[in-house]
Protein backbone atom coordinates (compact mmCIF):
# COMPACT_ATOMS: atom_id res chain seq x y z
CA UNK A 1 0.00 0.00 0.00
CA UNK A 2 1.16 3.52 -1.36
CA UNK A 3 1.94 6.09 1.23
CA UNK A 4 -0.76 8.86 1.55
CA UNK A 5 0.48 11.79 -0.34
CA UNK A 6 1.55 14.97 1.81
CA UNK A 7 1.13 17.52 -1.20
CA UNK A 8 -1.50 20.22 -1.52
CA UNK A 9 -4.56 20.01 -2.88
CA UNK A 10 -4.34 20.65 -6.74
CA UNK A 11 -5.45 23.63 -8.59
CA UNK A 12 -8.37 23.07 -10.98
CA UNK A 13 -7.71 21.56 -14.24
CA UNK A 14 -9.95 23.99 -17.63
CA UNK A 15 -11.37 20.77 -19.13
CA UNK A 16 -13.63 22.66 -21.66
CA UNK A 17 -10.60 24.48 -23.24
CA UNK A 18 -12.05 25.17 -27.08
CA UNK A 19 -9.89 22.97 -28.42
CA UNK A 20 -10.77 20.07 -26.05
CA UNK A 21 -14.71 20.35 -26.40
CA UNK A 22 -14.48 20.54 -29.81
CA UNK A 23 -13.50 17.12 -30.18
CA UNK A 24 -15.68 16.32 -26.41
CA UNK A 25 -18.89 17.18 -28.67
CA UNK A 26 -18.60 15.68 -31.91
CA UNK A 27 -17.71 12.51 -29.88
CA UNK A 28 -20.79 12.88 -27.83
CA UNK A 29 -22.67 13.33 -30.83
CA UNK A 30 -22.09 10.82 -32.73
CA UNK A 31 -22.43 8.21 -29.95
CA UNK A 32 -25.57 9.22 -28.25
CA UNK A 33 -27.12 11.56 -30.67
CA UNK A 34 -30.30 11.41 -33.35
CA UNK A 35 -30.95 13.34 -36.18
CA UNK A 36 -34.31 11.51 -36.51
CA UNK A 37 -35.58 11.81 -32.86
CA UNK A 38 -34.56 15.46 -33.34
CA UNK A 39 -36.32 16.05 -36.41
CA UNK A 40 -39.27 14.26 -34.80
CA UNK A 41 -39.26 16.72 -32.54
CA UNK A 42 -39.60 19.34 -34.02
CA UNK A 43 -42.42 18.39 -36.02
CA UNK A 44 -44.42 17.98 -32.79
CA UNK A 45 -43.36 13.98 -31.75
CA UNK A 46 -45.91 12.25 -33.73
CA UNK A 47 -45.16 10.65 -37.10
CA UNK A 48 -47.39 7.84 -38.95
CA UNK A 49 -47.15 5.51 -41.38
CA UNK A 50 -49.53 3.36 -42.81
CA UNK A 51 -51.60 1.89 -39.86
CA UNK A 52 -48.44 2.61 -37.70
CA UNK A 53 -48.35 6.24 -35.14
CA UNK A 54 -45.33 6.66 -32.67
CA UNK A 55 -45.65 9.80 -30.19
CA UNK A 56 -43.05 10.60 -28.18
CA UNK A 57 -43.80 12.71 -25.22
CA UNK A 58 -42.48 16.35 -25.23
CA UNK A 59 -40.39 16.20 -22.56
CA UNK A 60 -37.57 12.85 -22.26
CA UNK A 61 -33.82 11.97 -23.00
CA UNK A 62 -30.94 13.49 -21.89
CA UNK A 63 -31.27 16.60 -19.15
CA UNK A 64 -28.08 19.40 -19.11
CA UNK A 65 -27.35 18.31 -15.55
CA UNK A 66 -26.42 15.02 -17.48
CA UNK A 67 -25.01 16.31 -20.87
CA UNK A 68 -22.40 17.84 -18.70
CA UNK A 69 -21.80 15.02 -16.31
CA UNK A 70 -20.78 13.13 -20.16
CA UNK A 71 -19.29 16.07 -21.01
CA UNK A 72 -17.11 16.46 -18.44
CA UNK A 73 -15.77 12.65 -18.65
CA UNK A 74 -15.03 12.40 -22.08
CA UNK A 75 -13.10 15.56 -21.78
CA UNK A 76 -10.91 14.13 -18.52
CA UNK A 77 -9.75 11.22 -21.09
CA UNK A 78 -8.88 14.54 -23.86
CA UNK A 79 -7.06 16.30 -21.50
CA UNK A 80 -5.51 13.41 -19.03
CA UNK A 81 -4.53 10.52 -22.10
CA UNK A 82 -2.38 9.30 -20.50
CA UNK A 83 -3.08 8.99 -16.70
CA UNK A 84 -5.51 6.34 -15.12
CA UNK A 85 -8.93 8.06 -14.82
CA UNK A 86 -11.57 6.54 -12.27
CA UNK A 87 -15.25 7.11 -11.80
CA UNK A 88 -16.83 6.22 -8.62
CA UNK A 89 -19.44 4.29 -9.08
CA UNK A 90 -21.33 5.39 -12.25
CA UNK A 91 -21.35 8.61 -14.59
CA UNK A 92 -24.92 7.83 -14.66
CA UNK A 93 -27.76 4.60 -14.25
CA UNK A 94 -27.63 4.15 -18.22
CA UNK A 95 -25.71 0.99 -19.26
CA UNK A 96 -24.80 2.29 -22.59
CA UNK A 97 -22.96 5.34 -21.85
CA UNK A 98 -21.06 3.42 -19.12
CA UNK A 99 -19.92 1.06 -21.50
CA UNK A 100 -18.52 4.04 -23.66
CA UNK A 101 -16.95 5.35 -20.98
CA UNK A 102 -15.42 1.47 -19.87
CA UNK A 103 -13.84 1.52 -23.74
CA UNK A 104 -12.28 4.87 -23.15
CA UNK A 105 -10.56 3.31 -20.19
CA UNK A 106 -11.94 4.67 -17.33
CA UNK A 107 -12.55 2.33 -14.27
CA UNK A 108 -15.32 2.37 -11.57
CA UNK A 109 -14.80 2.69 -8.05
CA UNK A 110 -17.20 0.68 -5.85
CA UNK A 111 -19.80 3.51 -4.14
CA UNK A 112 -21.09 1.95 -1.57
CA UNK A 113 -18.25 0.81 0.60
CA UNK A 114 -14.60 2.32 0.24
CA UNK A 115 -11.99 -0.81 -0.30
CA UNK A 116 -8.11 -1.11 -1.40
CA UNK A 117 -8.82 0.58 -4.67
CA UNK A 118 -8.84 4.01 -3.01
CA UNK A 119 -5.12 3.68 -0.96
CA UNK A 120 -3.76 2.44 -4.05
CA UNK A 121 -4.73 5.82 -6.07
CA UNK A 122 -2.20 8.15 -6.39
CA UNK A 123 -1.68 12.03 -7.42
CA UNK A 124 -1.48 11.23 -10.87
CA UNK A 125 -4.54 9.93 -11.29
CA UNK A 126 -7.85 11.37 -12.10
CA UNK A 127 -11.09 10.55 -10.14
CA UNK A 128 -14.68 11.55 -11.66
CA UNK A 129 -17.47 12.31 -8.86
CA UNK A 130 -20.85 11.22 -10.77
CA UNK A 131 -23.86 13.33 -11.26
CA UNK A 132 -25.39 11.76 -8.56
CA UNK A 133 -22.81 13.36 -6.18
CA UNK A 134 -20.68 11.09 -3.78
CA UNK A 135 -20.86 10.75 0.42
CA UNK A 136 -17.94 12.88 1.47
CA UNK A 137 -15.81 10.10 2.84
CA UNK A 138 -15.09 9.45 -0.72
CA UNK A 139 -14.97 12.91 -1.72
CA UNK A 140 -12.38 13.40 1.46
CA UNK A 141 -10.32 10.29 0.89
CA UNK A 142 -9.99 10.90 -3.02
CA UNK A 143 -8.81 14.91 -1.99
CA UNK A 144 -6.22 12.91 0.96
CA UNK A 145 -4.77 11.22 -1.66
CA UNK A 146 -3.92 14.12 -3.82
CA UNK A 147 -5.70 13.12 -6.80
CA UNK A 148 -6.91 15.26 -9.93
CA UNK A 149 -10.55 15.73 -9.28
CA UNK A 150 -13.55 16.22 -11.90
CA UNK A 151 -16.67 16.52 -10.01
CA UNK A 152 -19.93 16.16 -12.19
CA UNK A 153 -22.53 16.50 -9.54
CA UNK A 154 -25.71 18.07 -10.68
CA UNK A 155 -26.36 21.76 -9.74
CA UNK A 156 -29.70 20.75 -8.79
CA UNK A 157 -28.16 17.91 -6.34
CA UNK A 158 -26.41 20.29 -4.73
CA UNK A 159 -29.06 22.48 -4.34
CA UNK A 160 -30.10 20.06 -1.83
CA UNK A 161 -26.97 19.19 0.15
CA UNK A 162 -26.83 23.11 1.19
CA UNK A 163 -30.06 22.80 2.50
CA UNK A 164 -29.56 19.78 4.46
CA UNK A 165 -26.84 21.36 5.88
CA UNK A 166 -28.81 23.98 7.04
CA UNK A 167 -30.76 21.53 8.84
CA UNK A 168 -28.27 20.45 10.55
CA UNK A 169 -26.79 23.78 11.15
CA UNK A 170 -30.13 24.65 12.60
CA UNK A 171 -30.62 21.43 14.54
CA UNK A 172 -33.26 19.82 12.62
CA UNK A 173 -33.31 16.53 11.52
CA UNK A 174 -33.45 15.71 7.79
CA UNK A 175 -35.59 13.61 6.79
CA UNK A 176 -35.18 12.55 3.46
CA UNK A 177 -37.51 10.79 0.91
CA UNK A 178 -35.87 8.24 -1.54
CA UNK A 179 -34.20 5.11 -1.84
CA UNK A 180 -31.79 4.68 0.86
CA UNK A 181 -29.28 2.31 -1.44
CA UNK A 182 -29.30 5.42 -4.04
CA UNK A 183 -25.96 7.16 -4.90
CA UNK A 184 -27.64 10.36 -4.56
CA UNK A 185 -29.15 9.80 -1.18
CA UNK A 186 -26.16 8.52 0.54
CA UNK A 187 -24.06 11.47 -0.76
CA UNK A 188 -27.05 14.06 0.47
CA UNK A 189 -27.72 11.39 3.89
CA UNK A 190 -23.94 12.39 4.42
CA UNK A 191 -24.05 16.24 3.86
CA UNK A 192 -27.51 16.02 6.38
CA UNK A 193 -24.90 15.32 9.19
CA UNK A 194 -23.34 19.01 9.05
CA UNK A 195 -20.34 20.56 8.78
CA UNK A 196 -19.80 19.66 12.62
CA UNK A 197 -20.75 16.10 12.29
CA UNK A 198 -23.36 16.15 14.35
CA UNK A 199 -26.12 15.94 12.22
CA UNK A 200 -28.67 13.53 11.52
CA UNK A 201 -31.01 12.02 9.13
CA UNK A 202 -33.88 9.71 8.45
CA UNK A 203 -34.65 8.19 4.65
CA UNK A 204 -37.92 7.00 4.02
CA UNK A 205 -39.19 5.73 0.83
CA UNK A 206 -42.92 5.18 0.81
CA UNK A 207 -45.83 6.87 2.30
CA UNK A 208 -46.56 3.79 4.73
CA UNK A 209 -42.98 4.74 6.31
CA UNK A 210 -43.78 7.98 6.44
CA UNK A 211 -47.32 7.18 8.43
CA UNK A 212 -45.02 5.32 10.54
CA UNK A 213 -43.17 7.92 11.03
CA UNK A 214 -45.80 10.69 11.58
CA UNK A 215 -47.42 7.72 14.28
CA UNK A 216 -44.35 8.12 16.02
CA UNK A 217 -44.33 11.89 16.54
CA UNK A 218 -47.99 12.66 17.67
CA UNK A 219 -47.68 9.45 20.27
CA UNK A 220 -44.73 8.10 20.82
CA UNK A 221 -43.98 4.41 20.64
CA UNK A 222 -41.50 1.08 20.02
CA UNK A 223 -37.90 2.79 19.86
CA UNK A 224 -36.51 -0.82 18.65
CA UNK A 225 -39.31 -1.32 16.50
CA UNK A 226 -38.78 1.87 14.89
CA UNK A 227 -35.13 1.37 14.21
CA UNK A 228 -35.35 -2.37 13.27
CA UNK A 229 -38.15 -0.68 10.42
CA UNK A 230 -35.37 1.80 9.15
CA UNK A 231 -32.87 -0.16 9.95
CA UNK A 232 -29.47 1.56 7.69
CA UNK A 233 -31.28 4.37 6.80
CA UNK A 234 -30.52 6.64 9.60
CA UNK A 235 -27.76 7.99 10.88
CA UNK A 236 -25.37 6.87 14.02
CA UNK A 237 -26.76 7.99 17.42
CA UNK A 238 -30.35 8.67 15.24
CA UNK A 239 -33.07 8.39 18.12
CA UNK A 240 -36.59 8.60 17.57
CA UNK A 241 -37.69 9.93 20.89
CA UNK A 242 -35.21 12.78 20.51
CA UNK A 243 -34.02 13.15 16.55
CA UNK A 244 -37.85 13.61 15.54
CA UNK A 245 -38.72 17.02 17.66
CA UNK A 246 -37.83 19.25 14.67
CA UNK A 247 -37.53 18.34 11.24
CA UNK A 248 -36.95 19.55 7.93
CA UNK A 249 -38.11 16.94 5.11
CA UNK A 250 -35.84 16.97 1.52
CA UNK A 251 -35.63 14.84 -1.08
CA UNK A 252 -33.50 12.64 -3.60
CA UNK A 253 -34.03 15.09 -6.87
CA UNK A 254 -35.06 12.06 -8.82
CA UNK A 255 -38.69 10.94 -6.82
CA UNK A 256 -42.13 11.08 -8.13
CA UNK A 257 -43.13 14.74 -7.13
CA UNK A 258 -46.70 14.22 -6.01
CA UNK A 259 -45.74 11.13 -4.13
CA UNK A 260 -42.99 13.81 -2.26
CA UNK A 261 -45.21 16.59 -1.80
CA UNK A 262 -47.87 14.05 0.15
CA UNK A 263 -45.02 13.63 2.23
CA UNK A 264 -43.94 16.89 3.02
CA UNK A 265 -47.99 17.40 4.02
CA UNK A 266 -48.32 14.59 6.29
CA UNK A 267 -45.00 15.37 7.89
CA UNK A 268 -46.00 18.87 8.67
CA UNK A 269 -49.43 18.24 10.02
CA UNK A 270 -47.85 15.68 12.48
CA UNK A 271 -46.09 18.28 13.75
CA UNK A 272 -48.43 20.91 14.11
CA UNK A 273 -50.94 18.05 15.66
CA UNK A 274 -48.60 17.30 18.14
CA UNK A 275 -46.47 21.21 18.63
CA UNK A 276 -49.62 23.54 17.95
CA UNK A 277 -47.54 25.12 15.04
CA UNK A 278 -45.01 24.64 12.55
CA UNK A 279 -42.04 25.89 14.04
CA UNK A 280 -40.08 22.76 14.22
CA UNK A 281 -40.89 21.88 10.67
CA UNK A 282 -38.95 22.66 7.44
CA UNK A 283 -39.43 22.28 3.95
CA UNK A 284 -38.52 23.23 0.10
CA UNK A 285 -39.14 22.26 -3.55
CA UNK A 286 -36.28 19.80 -4.36
CA UNK A 287 -37.61 17.90 -6.97
CA UNK A 288 -34.70 18.15 -10.04
CA UNK A 289 -36.54 20.67 -12.65
CA UNK A 290 -35.84 17.94 -15.31
CA UNK A 291 -37.62 15.47 -13.63
CA UNK A 292 -40.54 17.39 -13.18
CA UNK A 293 -40.62 18.24 -16.70
CA UNK A 294 -40.37 14.83 -18.23
CA UNK A 295 -43.40 14.10 -15.34
CA UNK A 296 -45.21 16.38 -16.69
CA UNK A 297 -45.07 15.52 -20.13
CA UNK A 298 -46.03 12.41 -19.55
CA UNK A 299 -49.41 13.62 -17.58
CA UNK A 300 -49.78 15.24 -20.72
CA UNK A 301 -49.27 12.63 -23.14
CA UNK A 302 -51.55 10.59 -21.15
CA UNK A 303 -54.31 12.12 -22.40
CA UNK A 304 -53.66 10.99 -25.97
CA UNK A 305 -54.83 8.06 -27.26
CA UNK A 306 -52.26 5.02 -27.46
CA UNK A 307 -52.21 1.03 -27.37
CA UNK A 308 -49.09 1.26 -25.13
CA UNK A 309 -46.39 2.88 -24.01
CA UNK A 310 -42.56 1.90 -23.92
CA UNK A 311 -40.46 3.53 -21.66
CA UNK A 312 -37.23 3.51 -22.11
CA UNK A 313 -33.80 3.66 -20.14
CA UNK A 314 -31.34 1.70 -17.95
CA UNK A 315 -33.44 -0.45 -15.28
CA UNK A 316 -31.75 1.08 -11.95
CA UNK A 317 -32.74 4.89 -12.93
CA UNK A 318 -34.77 5.91 -10.37
CA UNK A 319 -36.59 8.87 -12.55
CA UNK A 320 -37.23 6.87 -15.37
CA UNK A 321 -38.69 4.04 -12.98
CA UNK A 322 -41.09 7.03 -11.95
CA UNK A 323 -42.32 7.10 -15.52
CA UNK A 324 -43.00 3.83 -15.69
CA UNK A 325 -45.58 4.22 -12.28
CA UNK A 326 -47.16 7.08 -13.49
CA UNK A 327 -48.21 5.08 -17.15
CA UNK A 328 -49.01 1.69 -15.58
CA UNK A 329 -52.58 2.82 -13.96
CA UNK A 330 -53.30 4.00 -17.35
CA UNK A 331 -52.47 1.69 -20.16
CA UNK A 332 -50.29 -1.14 -20.95
CA UNK A 333 -46.01 -0.16 -20.22
CA UNK A 334 -43.70 -1.77 -20.50
CA UNK A 335 -40.18 -0.76 -19.38
CA UNK A 336 -37.56 -1.21 -21.50
CA UNK A 337 -33.28 -0.91 -21.69
CA UNK A 338 -33.28 -0.51 -25.58
CA UNK A 339 -34.45 -1.80 -28.96
CA UNK A 340 -33.12 -5.02 -28.17
CA UNK A 341 -35.78 -5.99 -25.85
CA UNK A 342 -38.40 -5.52 -27.92
CA UNK A 343 -38.79 -9.37 -29.69
CA UNK A 344 -41.10 -9.60 -31.77
CA UNK A 345 -44.37 -8.35 -32.29
CA UNK A 346 -45.82 -11.02 -30.10
CA UNK A 347 -42.69 -10.94 -27.16
CA UNK A 348 -40.97 -8.19 -25.26
CA UNK A 349 -38.61 -8.64 -22.91
CA UNK A 350 -38.69 -5.47 -19.95
CA UNK A 351 -38.09 -4.75 -16.11
CA UNK A 352 -40.82 -5.21 -13.71
CA UNK A 353 -40.36 -2.98 -10.95
CA UNK A 354 -43.00 -5.21 -8.58
CA UNK A 355 -41.13 -8.24 -9.23
CA UNK A 356 -37.79 -6.62 -9.67
CA UNK A 357 -36.71 -8.82 -12.21
CA UNK A 358 -36.42 -8.70 -16.33
CA UNK A 359 -39.44 -11.13 -17.93
CA UNK A 360 -40.62 -11.80 -20.97
CA UNK A 361 -44.16 -11.20 -21.81
CA UNK A 362 -46.07 -11.78 -24.61
CA UNK A 363 -47.88 -8.62 -25.80
CA UNK A 364 -49.57 -9.99 -29.15
CA UNK A 365 -53.09 -9.03 -28.26
CA UNK A 366 -52.02 -5.73 -28.67
CA UNK A 367 -51.59 -5.53 -32.32
CA UNK A 368 -53.18 -7.02 -35.49
CA UNK A 369 -52.32 -6.73 -39.07
CA UNK A 370 -54.99 -4.72 -39.58
CA UNK A 371 -55.60 -2.49 -36.78
CA UNK A 372 -54.06 0.45 -36.72
CA UNK A 373 -51.87 0.49 -33.63
CA UNK A 374 -49.98 4.11 -31.59
CA UNK A 375 -47.03 3.02 -29.74
CA UNK A 376 -46.37 5.86 -27.10
CA UNK A 377 -42.25 6.30 -26.37
CA UNK A 378 -40.71 8.11 -23.36
CA UNK A 379 -37.80 8.26 -21.25
CA UNK A 380 -35.86 9.01 -18.32
CA UNK A 381 -33.27 12.13 -18.12
CA UNK A 382 -30.44 9.19 -18.29
CA UNK A 383 -31.43 8.07 -21.44
CA UNK A 384 -29.37 9.53 -24.90
CA UNK A 385 -31.84 10.06 -28.36
CA UNK A 386 -29.85 7.02 -30.28
CA UNK A 387 -31.80 4.39 -27.98
CA UNK A 388 -34.71 6.33 -28.99
CA UNK A 389 -33.76 5.82 -32.30
CA UNK A 390 -33.18 2.68 -32.30
CA UNK A 391 -36.53 2.16 -30.41
CA UNK A 392 -38.44 3.95 -33.06
CA UNK A 393 -36.66 1.82 -35.88
CA UNK A 394 -37.62 -1.05 -34.44
CA UNK A 395 -41.18 -0.70 -34.17
CA UNK A 396 -41.64 0.55 -37.88
CA UNK A 397 -39.50 -2.37 -38.93
CA UNK A 398 -41.69 -5.51 -37.01
CA UNK A 399 -44.69 -3.40 -38.70
CA UNK A 400 -43.28 -3.58 -42.29
CA UNK A 401 -42.11 0.09 -42.43
CA UNK A 402 -38.65 0.02 -43.81
CA UNK A 403 -36.21 2.90 -42.44
CA UNK A 404 -35.51 4.38 -45.83
CA UNK A 405 -39.82 4.85 -45.77
CA UNK A 406 -39.65 6.36 -42.36
CA UNK A 407 -36.95 8.91 -43.26
CA UNK A 408 -38.63 10.04 -45.97
CA UNK A 409 -42.07 10.39 -43.69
Amino acid sequence: MSETPTQTKKARVNLRRPDVMERVTAEVAVHFHSMIVEKLRDRGGKISVGNTTVLLAEQFGFCYGVERAIDLAYASRRVFPENRIFLIGEIIHNPDVNHHLREMGIVSLPWQEMDASYDDLTEDDVVIVPAFGSPTKFMNKVEERGCYLVDTTCGDVMKVWRRVRGYAKDGFTSIIHGKSNHEETQATASRALGEAGDGHYLIVLTLADVDYVCHYMRHGGDKVEFLTRFKGAFSNGFDPELHLEKVGVANQTTMLKSETEEIQRRIRKATIDRDGSEVSFKMFDTICGATQERQDALFEMLRKPMDLLLVVGGYNSSNTAHLVEIAEPELPTFFIRDASCIKSLEEIVHYDLHQRETKTSDYSRLFSEERAVTFGITAGASCPNNLIEEVLLKIFELRGVSHETLELA
